[in-house]
């Protein structure tokens, strides 16, 4: 590392970006959402102070996510939110800091070249980029470097990433647009349907986290929200159980723990086997959701364990990675390209 410059790790999430400095560790972790004014094209705020801007802002301003499903879908949005992060971490530096950034399993080459692009007009001098469930894997201290078998499982915001891991590196991946931004959007349906009411996506987060869950639990929890009344158009408040949330959320954690039964099948016997014997990690904000590990070892009959700071852990992946930064390779890594050459 310079004395001029601290290399970057970059978990660049659908929910929120979290940026390791080299000797640092975690120095800024903010939700992805930029306020730009219509008119000026002017941003406004970023990070945190734009997220408490969502659904509450005026005609002239618009407070958005530039990333969906792990993607960029506002490329020029996503250079100007990320261009304010990484100048609140590299301020004073005098040379432009060379940064690693996660990417999903299921990107295409198209998505990576945006990922580069992005990046590079953020500021920094070189992008280089790595698959989710190898950063998460890093992150959770799982030691892949022998030819034992471990998986991993990555639910973010926007998507599930599903890795085995072998020999340093990945052994057979995959990626759904399923994860936390899904329970959200179930949360928000089922609200409507079952009690008439409309609800906000901040609503429906903040509903999931107080009593969100994938597995039945022993005592059912309630909570107070309040809504519009599809009817009335007016302020409404309702009750909502653990067990309602279960039901709107059962769909979704359904085909999360399909893929991971899909991503077994795919993969040899002996991996599977020890697989079985060191269990699987669980990583990622939405996959602290409660039961959510008791329902992948349900279904797999597999020990599976949350790793500690498991929404931080791909940052801190993408951190570790930082040592081996002048032996990766720079530019696209044609992840999807790779992916037909396997099949």
């Amino acid at each position: 590392m310079s004395f001029l410059s601290r290399d970057l790790g970059i978990d660049l999430g659908t929910s929120n970006v979290v940026i390791y400095a080299e000797g640092k560790g975690i120095v800024l972790r903010e939700p992805s959402v930029v306020a730009v004014d219509k008119n000026t094209g002017k941003v406004l705020k970023v990070g945190a102070d734009a997220r408490n801007m969502l659904g509450r802002t005026p005609g002239n301003v618009v407070a958005m996510r530039p990333l969906r499903e792990g993607v960029i879908s506002d490329f020029e949005m996503t250079e100007r939110m990320l261009t304010e992060f990484i100048r609140k971490v590299v301020r004073y530096a005098f040379i432009k800091p060379r940064v690693i950034i996660s990417v999903p399993s299921g990107i295409t080459s198209i998505e990576e070249r945006a990922v580069i692009q992005t990046g590079m007009a953020a500021g920094t001098r070189r992008v280089y980029l790595t698959e989710e469930p190898l950063a998460a894997a890093l992150g959770a201290n799982l030691n892949f470097a022998g030819p034992d078998g471990h998986m991993v499982v990555d639910i973010g915001g926007g998507t599930t990433d599903v890795g085995v891991l072998t020999m340093n590196g990945l052994a057979n991946s995959s990626s759904i647009k399923v994860a936390g931004d899904s329970f959200d959007e179930a949360i928000v349906k089922y609200v409507r349907k079952k009690m008439g009411v409309n609800i906000g996506l901040t609503t429906a987060e903040e509903i999931k986290i107080s009593v969100g869950c994938v597995y039945e639990r022993p005592e059912p929890i309630v909570t107070q929200a309040k809504g519009r009344d599809f009817k009335t158009g007016l302020a409404k408040d309702f009750t909502i159980t653990s067990a309602d949330v279960f039901e709107a959320l059962k769909r979704a954690s359904r085909q999360i723990t399909d893929e991971i039964l899909s991503v077994l099948e795919q993969t040899s016997p002996e991996l599977v086997a020890d697989i079985a014997r060191n269990g699987i990690a669980l990583t990622g904000g939405a996959a602290q959701i409660w039961g959510m590990d008791k329902l992948i070892s349900e279904r797999t009959g597999m020990n599976c364990t949350l790793a500690d700071d498991a929404d931080s852990c791909v940052a801190y992946g993408c951190g570790k990675s930082l040592k081996w930064i002048n032996r990766l390779q720079e530019g696209p890594i044609h992840i999807a390209r790779r992916r037909l050459l396997k099949e």
